[in-house]
């Protein structure tokens, strides 16, 4: 995608007609910060705090011994995805000590995309299950670590538990394409509910 200038990038283009609010949600340390910084057309807004002894004691650092930062309110960052829809991304905080604060940021959100680990797949049921309670449509996006067991798709899915209809993909929250391509399967999966609502 590339950095633009400052100048291109501040403003929407005249065409955007559509803004949708997206929460990308995951447990603590699955890359969620990174991922709303690789895909933002803006400078992001990052609110990461170095963590601290008496966070190490509740956080669990299992598998992140480089992670030194967390996010201790919100990452927000903008895409526009074509000329005339816009994204405002919203990184939620992944300690469960945050669930809170992140479940007053669902107001307004068209959906969610959870990012997954497959080294802690176990850690996506709680954010999910929060997101089933507030009736908030998701889909999910393994984010590629290297080290991570290699499931297939179909194996994942039947570990989360997820639904038939529920989009399953990989992606690399460093890499722009991947996760845009992440976005994209989530506003589609969005799309085809509004039109499924609509006709019942």
């Amino acid at each position: 995608m590339g950095s633009a200038p400052a100048s291109e990038t501040m403003y929407l283009p005249e065409g955007v007609r559509t803004a949708v609010k997206l929460l990308v949600v995951g447990h603590f340390a699955v890359g969620k910060t990174t991922f709303v910084g690789a895909l933002s057309e803006i400078r992001p807004l990052r609110t990461e705090e170095v963590m601290s002894q008496a966070g190490a004691l509740v956080d669990d650092l299992a598998g992140t011994r480089d992670k030194t930062t967390t996010t201790v309110a919100l990452d927000f960052g903008r895409l526009t995805l074509n000329d005339t829809l816009v994204l405002y991304l919203f990184g939620t905080p992944g300690q469960q000590r945050f669930t809170e604060l992140w479940q007053d940021m669902t107001r307004g959100a068209l959906g969610a995309l959870v990012l997954a680990d497959t080294r802690r797949l176990d850690q996506s049921f709680d954010v999910m299950g929060v997101l089933e309670e507030l009736g908030l449509p998701y889909a999910v996006a393994l984010n590629d670590f290297g080290d991570g067991p290699a499931h297939g798709l179909d194996e994942v899915r039947e570990a989360l538990d997820l639904l038939p209809s529920t989009p399953l993909v990989r992606c690399d929250a460093r890499d722009p394409v991947s996760s845009t391509e992440a976005l994209i399967t989530l506003v589609e999966h969005l799309l085809n509910r509004t039109g499924e609502l609509e006709h019942t």
